[in-house]
């Protein structure tokens, strides 16, 4: 079993409360969740405004399908995320015996 895990900073300077920063990360998660078969999550940053850390994992049989479908969530979100921006992100491909 093939596991792909990635973990995105995203800042969103237009919230000015955790009210506005949420309605954002809601939206792209529901979207993402949405479009692909994934599993999303706010994993860091939770009090900050501007700031959030979005992971998601996907199981596959390869990793090179595992990179793929990593990749392409990536490049999704950069380019629906309204209100703010990918930062960073760092993916990582998991092998389970």
């Amino acid at each position: 079993m093939i596991i792909g895990v990635c973990r995105l900073a995203i800042e969103i300077p237009e919230a000015h409360s955790l009210k506005e920063k949420r309605a954002v990360i809601k939206a792209i998660t529901n979207r993402v969740q949405h479009r692909f078969n994934v599993a999303i999550a706010e994993v860091d940053g939770h009090q900050q405004w501007q700031y959030a850390e979005l992971g998601f994992a996907c199981v596959s049989t390869s990793a090179s399908h595992a990179d793929e479908m990593m990749q392409r969530v990536v490049a999704f979100i950069e380019d629906n995320l309204n209100g703010g921006y990918l930062a960073d992100f760092h993916t990582e491909i998991l092998s389970l015996d």
